[in-house]
């Protein structure tokens, strides 16, 4: 998960060094796509917990069969994704952001939307993998297209060794191409091993179920309103912050890159979590699976309170990365910008917590496919509680970034607490059902 991060990282420093123009047109051009990233990944992890419950039951057929309706559908998904983004591009001269930061995001956004496309294709294969309890190939694969989007990067964004100097065209262009990698290198790993080779070859495309469509769409299109939902305060408030000018917008969009890294650790164990609450779940073990998750969240508690301790620390060098601070062109906005970003860090600090033992909360609520509550959870407190307070202190009081950030404190810390007491009851439940007596 954090090479997904990882690839906006990369472009993010790099960009940065073209000026604080160019790193709020890549922050605006993948606000429209990490909306759209967050539909197709959600929808993905729809694949985990039925290979997990197959394998956990020993149903090869079923774990197969899982991956191959879930490949198809995410394919689908992808270019239907591509086609939305291309339809809203206009939608950016209408949202009160400056215009140069509109001109110079466009092109860069057309490339990076293609690019969902070999990117939630890839998720079918990850999610299946981790289904299966095998995370590395995945992680090979993400390692592969993140030094292939670096060279690129380097070559194209400041024309290197003779190649044509394209700025934030360049980045798209990485972008492109270490995802297409990524689904091909994927393949590869996966079907010269001799344990994934039955699932991954031999798919009769001419024999798909509607059941097994309806039981993916059942779990993956709540699972992706879950992330949408969240995604989308996050794209809000970089759509907020390009209203208080584009100085705001780079800082903020340097600081959720950052908490964005964290986030991604978050996640990956959450899939963690998926992955071993569905084991449990086919075995029918669930006093197993609620010690396992409450392990897991006690572990990610542990992670992000080291993770808060390094943001209140490096809160004023860690946009220096982002920037080349000995440009005297753009030196008062790249001043302007490190001192709103450090302000962001001492509150992305403290929603680590938060945003962390959700995520992972959420990904064993999958595990025990339960996605229909927690979607409307996330609703509440991501549009309800959230944003309000975004909006109002963002762009009403003197607080402005600052006040944008602590609307997204306050709906992270709202969705831990209300998914936990969902995640505590659900389990509870399910004991008793198993073991009345011990109940």
């Amino acid at each position: 998960m954090l090479g997904h991060t990882f690839v906006a990282l990369a472009d993010n420093i790099m960009v940065g060094q073209l000026g604080a123009a160019e790193l709020a047109a890549v922050s605006l051009g993948n606000s429209f796509v990490f909306i759209a990233m967050s539909l197709g990944i959600g929808f993905s992890t729809a694949i985990t917990p039925l290979v997990a419950e197959a394998d956990g039951a020993g149903d090869k057929m079923g774990a197969k069969s899982a991956l191959k309706h879930g490949l198809v559908l995410c394919t689908l998904l992808g270019l239907s994704l591509f086609a939305i983004i291309l339809l809203c591009k206009p939608l950016m001269y209408h949202m009160d952001q400056p215009e140069e930061v509109v001109v110079l995001a466009i092109p860069y956004l057309e490339l990076v939307a293609f690019s969902l496309v070999p990117l939630i294709m890839f998720q079918a294969f990850k999610q299946f993998s981790e289904g299966l309890s095998q995370t590395r190939y995945p992680m090979y694969a993400t390692i592969l297209a993140n030094v292939v989007n670096i060279v690129v990067n380097y070559l194209l964004i400041f024309g290197s060794f003779g190649f044509p100097k394209m700025g934030i065209g360049g980045a798209a262009i990485g972008t492109l191409l270490s995802r297409f990698i990524l689904v091909v290198f994927i393949w590869f790993l996966l079907k010269r091993k001799k344990r994934f080779e039955f699932y991954v070859t031999g798919f009769n495309l001419k024999i798909l179920e509607n059941k097994v469509f309806q039981k993916i769409i059942g779990l993956g299109f709540p699972s992706a309103l879950q992330m949408f939902f969240e995604v989308a305060i996050f794209t809000a408030a970089i759509w907020l912050s390009g209203v208080l000018g584009k100085n705001a917008q780079a800082a903020n969009q340097i600081a959720l890159n950052l908490s964005s890294m964290t986030f991604m650790v978050g996640m990956g164990l959450g899939f963690a979590s998926m992955v071993r609450l569905g084991k449990q779940k086919g075995k029918g073990d669930f006093k197993a699976l609620k010690r396992i998750g409450e392990s897991i969240f006690l572990l990610t508690l542990i992670l992000e309170i080291i993770f808060a301790a390094l943001f209140l620390l490096g809160r004023f060098w860690l946009p220096t990365v982002y920037l080349d601070v000995d440009d005297p062109l753009n030196q008062a906005d790249n001043v302007e910008v490190i001192a709103i970003a450090a302000k962001l860090l001492l509150i992305a600090a403290f929603f680590q917590i938060s945003d962390g033992i959700q995520v992972v909360v959420l990904g064993a609520l999958r595990g025990l496919q339960d996605v229909k509550i927690p979607t409307f959870i996330t609703f509440i407190a991501y549009w309800v509680i959230g944003f309000p307070v975004s909006y109002y202190f963002g762009l009403f009081t003197p607080m402005k970034s600052s006040g944008i950030w602590m609307g997204l404190l306050i709906g992270l810390t709202a969705s831990a607490i209300m998914l936990y007491l969902r995640f505590n009851y659900l389990t509870k439940k399910r004991i008793r059902q198993v073991h009345p007596v011990e109940a």
